[in-house]
């Protein structure tokens, strides 16, 4: 059994008993996305020929199609593709950027600067070979006000020719707020106010399931997104999806394979049984880190820490941030969460360069996924405000337990 300190087991029953009320929320809207799942694989008629791997070319993939046409049925889409062909949630998401703009288009991100990896697709603020900036496309960015989309400023940025206005919903490696539906809902109405052919494309990364519907039912034209997130549920080996109308889906198929065969090709090899299932299980997966974000949040709140958002808050992605106030924290952390992991629970994480991030990182993440961030895992650059973004959990006891030990590592680091 593992042992903790009385401080911290007192803290943990404490929040345990607060946070009950906002757990309630939560359980009814995994309810609802469970029953809109099993609605669209009944429809769609699932049966395990489908779970059968293909090689090569992957033509005539029954399964692979179906697992399309089923998220894109959930999302309430003209067409989706739901492919292990993708590497990240940055290659779909710079799938569609590259597959729809063109040289001399007009780019705006109207959420702040974007996420750090997405930073170096766009060529911005440093370019970057293969960049969009690279390839002649135009990008310029509106600041948040307060954290929170400055609707003015948006509204007189968007011009006749702006070709796609992005909005990222999460909050990346920020401690503003992941956008709402609502939020979502209220963009895309501004944006098509002025320029109605402006394409309003939505990084839905840490988002789905999270709330009873999904950007594209609320005015997004396009939404990407990656299957080591939420939608995989926790059993996808590796994928992304591209969500959205049919002729921006196939722009971004075909950057994906090739112009003029796009979705059409892409052989499962024998991963589509673990796409489905963990499909099916996503909206439970997605509540179970849910539960875990907002017991972090009211756990270390109690015990002195700023947190981001607070227990209360609704929620709208599955990252919970920690500011923790210094670099040595931030190591603590992330050291006693992985020694609280299933995997590699012996391993000292250190802080270090990635591609794509300007700053050293700091991660934690035991994961049975490579890099699987449905799964129990922390990371954070270090650098101002020090802050920790916790995320994922496919069980809401293993998160209090690597909760608890990340705290019990910091009090140990403190002695």
């Amino acid at each position: 059994m593992i042992q903790f300190p009385d401080t911290i087991l007192q803290a943990k029953n404490t929040a345990l008993e607060q946070v009950k009320e906002q757990f309630l929320l939560v359980d009814s809207i995994a309810l609802n996305n469970t029953s809109k799942v099993l609605s669209a694989f009944q429809h769609h008629r699932v049966s395990p020929y489908h779970f059968g791997g293909t090689t090569g070319y992957g033509y005539d993939d029954a399964g692979r199609d179906t697992l399309d046409a089923i998220w894109s049925e959930i999302c309430q889409t003209e067409k989706a593709i739901f492919r292990p062909q993708f590497v990240s949630g940055t290659h779909a998401l710079a799938t569609v950027l590259l597959g729809i703009l063109r040289t001399g288009d007009e780019l705006l991100a109207i959420t702040g600067s974007p996420y750090d990896t997405l930073q170096t697709v766009i060529g911005y603020p440093q370019s970057t070979r293969g960049s969009l900036i690279d390839r002649g496309i135009c990008y310029d960015e509106i600041a948040l006000q307060d954290g929170k989309p400055d609707l003015p400023r948006i509204a007189a940025a968007i011009r006749p020719t702006t070709k796609m206005a992005m909005i990222q919903r999460s909050r990346g490696y920020s401690m503003r707020s992941a956008l709402t539906i609502e939020q979502i809902k209220q963009l895309c109405a501004t944006v098509k106010s002025i320029n109605p052919a402006c394409i309003c494309f939505v990084d839905n990364c840490y988002g789905e399931f999270v709330a009873e519907s999904e950007p594209t039912q609320a005015g997004a034209d396009i939404m990407a997104g990656s299957l080591i997130k939420n939608p995989g549920g926790g059993l996808a080996p590796t994928g992304g999806y591209v969500a959205g109308r049919e002729d921006l889906v196939d722009l971004a198929a075909y950057q994906l394979t090739a112009p003029g065969i796009g979705a059409e090709v892409g052989c499962s090899l024998d991963v589509k049984r673990l796409m489905y299932q963990g499909l099916f299980l996503a909206p439970h997966t997605v509540a179970q880190a849910v539960k875990s974000a907002i017991f972090a949040a009211q756990f270390f709140t109690l015990l002195g820490y700023k947190t981001h958002p607070a227990a209360t808050e609704r929620r709208n992605d599955i990252i919970q941030a920690v500011q923790l106030g210094s670099p040595e924290k931030m190591v603590a952390f992330c050291r006693g969460l992985q020694h609280h992991s299933p995997v590699d629970s012996h391993v000292s994480p250190e802080p270090s360069g990635m591609p794509g991030y300007s700053d050293a990182v700091i991660m934690a993440g035991g994961t049975f996924v490579q890099g699987s961030s449905i799964e129990l895992s922390a990371d954070g650059p270090l650098r101002e405000p020090y802050a920790v973004y916790l995320q994922g959990a496919l069980s809401f006891e293993h998160a209090m337990l690597g909760i608890m030990g990340a705290a019990a590592k910091m009090a140990a680091a403190e002695d």
